[in-house]
């Protein structure tokens, strides 16, 4: 028997049930990676909530939990190729990660090695927030010299957004609580407080005006960066909110740019990009980490560790 995080009907926390279930095997053109670390996501939670979010993504009940992870790949069928047993790895699988077991078909389009010199902790982290961070400044064709405003700088993606923004030559302004603002500063943004008022701070912070935006939470950096007289071309939003105002794009995980990842893990070795983890959870309390998250109060990444 192996354990995994599942939900029987749609829900906050309370639906997620750590389960007893039996081992899975690898098929011959699959791989199996014993997980060590998976790393949460707002979107999945939004998927044990929102019965259409689940739809999107192919989910049915009952459902498995999680899409980030990181482990060593333990079996190895006949037929599947690119990995080979003892290899360490990470990836994603939507509604399957917090398991002790992830089975993946090979050739293997969501599965990457790990580089030397990254913990599984910081793998597990990377691939939704790493990729709809690196898309959502892909979108606005972030370049040097622009003073871009990043809205939610403080959260999973924010973190990386804002990192990926500095090492592109840009100025960086960053929404957050007034409790996140020296966090913030240390990852190399300029804080400025989110809510009513957003636009007259940001003219007092950069009165030469921004050139670009992104916004990672609701919309309120969007409506903002319009008000600002940013066009729209110029301003993305992610892509699991509220329709966007007319012209601005929407970036995602999946709009990411090939080799997205192996620039950022790159960055993190050369020491670029820092993961901050604002929490490790064992599996046994995945109630208690989901609902952490949920708050989004957090500072960086949480992670489940197995």
């Amino acid at each position: 028997m192996s354990r995994a995080v599942r939900y029987r009907r749609f829900g906050g926390p309370e639906v997620l049930e750590l389960q007893e279930i039996p081992e899975p095997h690898a098929a011959p053109d699959e791989v199996r990676v014993r997980v060590t670390a998976a790393g949460l996501n707002p979107v999945d939670w939004q998927i044990t909530t929102q019965p259409h979010m689940a739809a999107r993504f192919g989910l049915t009940l009952p459902a498995g939990f999680g899409c980030d992870f990181a482990g060593v790949v333990d079996e190895v069928g006949a037929q599947a190729t690119g990995f080979a047993a003892g290899d360490r790895v990470y990836g994603s699988a939507i509604g399957r990660s917090v398991a002790d077991y992830v089975l993946v078909r090979t050739p293997a389009a969501h599965l990457w090695p790990t580089p030397e010199g990254i913990g599984d902790e910081v793998a597990a982290t990377l691939p939704v927030a790493g990729l709809t961070a690196s898309a959502a400044l892909a979108a606005i064709g972030l370049r040097g010299g622009d003073t871009v405003l990043i809205g939610g700088a403080a959260g999973g993606v924010g973190v990386f957004a804002v990192q990926l923004a500095k090492l592109a030559g840009a100025r960086v302004l960053g929404t957050a609580s007034e409790g996140t603002f020296e966090f913030l500063r240390g990852l190399g943004a300029e804080p400025v407080a989110y809510g009513p008022g957003l636009a007259d701070r940001v003219r007092a912070l950069a009165p030469e005006g921004i050139t670009a935006a992104t916004d990672l939470f609701a919309r309120e950096t969007a409506g903002t960066a319009l008000e600002l007289g940013v066009a729209p071309e110029r301003i993305s939003v992610v892509a699991d909110g509220p329709a966007p105002p007319p012209g601005v794009r929407t970036a995602g995980a999946f709009d990411a740019a090939p080799g997205a990842l192996e620039r950022i893990t790159d960055a993190i070795r050369s020491g670029g990009i820092t993961v901050p983890i604002a929490a490790t959870f064992p599996v046994e309390r995945i109630r208690e980490a989901v609902t952490t998250q949920a708050e989004r109060h957090v500072h960086g990444k949480i992670v489940i560790a197995l």
